[in-house]
């Protein structure tokens, strides 16, 4: 019967654990629709904004074929020659339990910060979450010059903001984000996005967006001039490319979270299954040896 007892309590236990990780999944399918919304109700604001930079830069660049002249463009576009100093930016977890997500974020920050170490760069990170900082630290403690709160964005873009003027206070030749990049809520992916300066491609145009400038017969034309455009824009795409990735880290983790709640709330079920089997099997054969038992005694007599 010591067997019974210990088969009961584990399943009590199993069970109890069950409705925690069944629980955690909804929070987390919960947190992740919410960061599935930002990120659509952000999107036509986003193609907006990279489209009319991209229709100056269609303007811009058919004057300089006109004029035979090259435009000096505003800092956020230009490229550095021989970039030296780097600032990583980390997006990782304060809370756990979301399977491999923040040790791949980790291994992403390490392997970038240890490749452009072996550059001769110099590197510092700035790392949100304090799971990330925890597998930074084991090898590059030394880099990390600020460790925060896992991040919260919303529609406001308060917080890419804040992090758009951390970055300007660093001085760093080169800034980049390292952040989980949100497929679906089983699929991500590392990546590495520079955010300051601006990436080339922000001002690059295909074959087809060279005619952004024109609507028919008629071209755009500007007030004030593009370059003062620019400068107003500009600012807008970074925030706006900050908040994207903000938003994708989010709903990566949510979705790692969501996804290894719910494979522990199945390997519950089937160790429950197990376990009950086992108990029955157990009862069954107590009960048909206390029958057993009882039928002898009674032919005994």
């Amino acid at each position: 019967m010591a067997g019974l007892k210990e088969l009961r309590n584990r399943l009590e236990s199993i069970k109890s654990t069950q409705k925690i990780t069944s629980a955690m999944k909804l929070v987390a399918a919960s947190r992740l629709r919410r960061a599935q919304l930002l990120l659509d109700k952000s999107a036509p604001y986003s193609a907006q904004l990279s489209t009319v930079v991209k229709r100056i830069a269609a303007a811009i660049k058919e004057e300089e074929a006109e004029k035979n002249v090259r435009y000096l463009l505003p800092s956020l576009l230009r490229q550095p020659q021989n970039p030296k100093r780097y600032l990583l930016v980390v997006f990782a977890s304060d809370r756990g339990l979301c399977g491999s997500y923040n040790q791949n974020v980790g291994r992403a920050a390490v392997q970038r910060a240890e490749e452009l170490l072996s550059q001769g760069k110099e590197v510092q990170i700035i790392c949100y979450g304090k799971k990330g900082y925890n597998i930074l630290k084991r090898r590059h403690a030394d880099l990390v010059v600020e460790n925060l709160p896992a991040l919260e964005p919303d529609l406001k873009n308060e917080a890419a903001q804040a992090l758009q003027d951390k970055i300007q206070t660093y001085n760093a030749d080169v800034s980049e984000i390292v952040y989980g990049f949100f497929h679906s809520a089983l699929s991500r992916e590392m990546r590495v996005e520079q955010v300051m300066p601006l990436p080339a491609s922000v001002f690059e145009l295909s074959s087809d967006e060279t005619q952004l400038m024109r609507v028919g017969n008629a071209y755009y034309d500007y007030k004030p001039d593009k370059f003062d455009m620019l400068d107003k824009l500009l600012p807008l795409l970074q925030t706006n490319l900050i908040f994207k990735t903000m938003m994708n880290a989010l709903a990566s983790e949510h979705g790692a979270r969501m996804a290894a709640m719910d494979n522990a709330t199945r390997n519950a079920k089937d160790m429950i299954s197990s376990l009950t089997l086992k108990y029955n099997s157990i009862r069954q054969s107590a009960i048909t040896t206390e029958l057993t038992e009882i039928i002898s005694g009674a032919e005994a007599l």
